[in-house]
């Protein structure tokens, strides 16, 4: 060694807490990213049921089956209604838990259409199918919707 140097035998303290606070940064952006992930899956697994419970109207109140406009509106149906309309089978309590709160209805959007309007539109309806989830006092409070449009048209006699 030459006279009139030093050598480090460590990190200073700064050293040490810019490698702390760079690793709680790198930790909180995992952390988050880990809750995002988590709430995707729960949404993701609700719009799932939901597309179930939209099959489940459909089969149970097929368009193809409506003669008149009037019979497109289908009232507000709760999904175990539809599950007991659709098959002869008993839903298990895994299943019931899974609808619970589960409803679906159609909608004729064109029902007060004038005779001359629904000509000019070549006799299509426009039907609107919405699935709503969720309840007061149960997880965020809020209901859910998912809804789709078709169109609908008479058919020839």
């Amino acid at each position: 060694m030459t006279a009139g140097k030093t050598t480090r035998a460590g990190f200073t303290l700064l050293e040490v807490l810019l490698a702390a606070l760079i690793l709680g940064l790198g930790l909180a952006g995992i952390l988050v990213s880990m809750s995002q992930a988590q709430k995707m899956m729960l949404l993701s697994s609700e719009l799932e049921t939901a597309q179930e419970v939209m099959d489940l109207g459909d089969m149970a109140y097929p368009m193809e089956a409506v003669k008149e406009e009037e019979d497109l509106d289908v009232r507000e149906t709760r999904a175990t209604e539809l599950w007991d309309l659709v098959t002869e089978e008993r839903m298990t309590s895994e299943q019931r838990e899974k609808f619970h709160g589960y409803t679906w209805e159609r909608e004729n959007l064109d029902r007060n259409m004038s005779d001359d309007d629904l000509k000019r539109m070549n006799r299509l309806c426009r039907v609107r199918i919405t699935v709503t989830w969720g309840e007061r006092g149960q997880g965020s409070g809020k209901k859910e919707t998912e809804t789709y449009v078709t169109l609908w048209r008479k058919p020839d006699e």
